[in-house]
């Protein structure tokens, strides 16, 4: 199997009845790694036929609710339809004491034969290792957001392909140095926000710097609107390679050529 990506959700904060908030999958011979978790996590994933068990973890890049929301109800779908098997969480301290709170709050300590779950806690360092399994090799570097807020970085193992994600963030060296030289770098484009977000022209300005082979814009705004062109064109003003609108469900190859 071609390792592949596939966006779950690629709204911002406000969904609308197409488009989940921003989540996606990587999916190998050996792993499905969720970055991100909300809306109906364990029926997409049996939509795009990763099951019960195959899931293997979850990276949280922040915690916001349109995030982090779904995290308690996928624990718990997941132990009530029969889950064995253990699930490891990574994600800054900021993000990981506040998940775990969250689950206390549910009482999930009580919740009888309760599969394993472990929590991560990553250094606020550029380039930390998240993990290093068969099919990825995955780091973390910090971003600029209104909380504390990671970017991610993945090497494909089968096909030597680099992906690059912002998640939330303004503009910032960080983001360049996580997109070096990427295949695909996927940048929010919720708009320009001095303090928490960037625009599509944004966007386009840092794949070009980062020299970023294809850009996919995600996060973007969908409430109330039903045409999103002006954002690639916007991108298309900074940026002058390949780019692409993400949409729910979409699936990426991540291969090269």
């Amino acid at each position: 199997m071609i390792p592949r990506l596939v966006i779950l959700g690629s709204a911002s904060a406000v969904p609308d009845a197409d488009h989940e908030n921003s989540h996606m999958v990587l999916h190998g011979d050996n792993s499905a790694i969720m970055i991100d978790c909300m809306g109906r996590p364990l029926v997409n994933l049996a939509k795009i036929g990763i099951g019960l068990e195959e899931f293997t973890d979850i990276i949280l890049t922040h915690f916001h609710p349109d995030h982090v929301g779904s995290v308690p109800q996928l624990l718990m779908a997941s132990w009530l339809v029969g889950r064995k098997s253990p699930v490891r969480i990574y994600g800054l301290h900021h993000c990981l004491q506040r998940v775990e709170d969250l689950m206390m709050a549910y009482h999930w300590d009580e919740w009888p034969g309760f599969f394993p779950v472990a929590f991560h806690h990553l250094p606020e360092r550029e380039g930390i290792l998240v993990l290093d399994n068969p099919d990825f090799t995955i780091t973390a570097s910090p971003v600029r957001h209104y909380v504390p807020t990671v970017g991610i970085r993945v090497v494909v193992k089968q096909t030597g392909f680099v992906l690059a994600y912002s998640s939330d963030t303004v503009p910032c060296p960080e983001t360049v140095r996580l997109s070096q030289g990427a295949d695909l770098l996927l940048h929010e484009a919720t708009g320009d926000e001095p303090l928490g977000h960037s625009s599509a022209a944004q966007a386009g300005a840092i794949a070009q710097e980062a020299g970023a082979k294809r850009l996919g814009l995600i996060h973007y705004n969908v409430w109330g609107k039903d045409d999103y062109s002006a954002l690639l064109d916007e991108a298309a003003g900074t940026f002058n390679g390949p780019l692409f609108l993400c949409e729910d469900m979409m699936e990426i190859p991540l291969r090269t050529g």
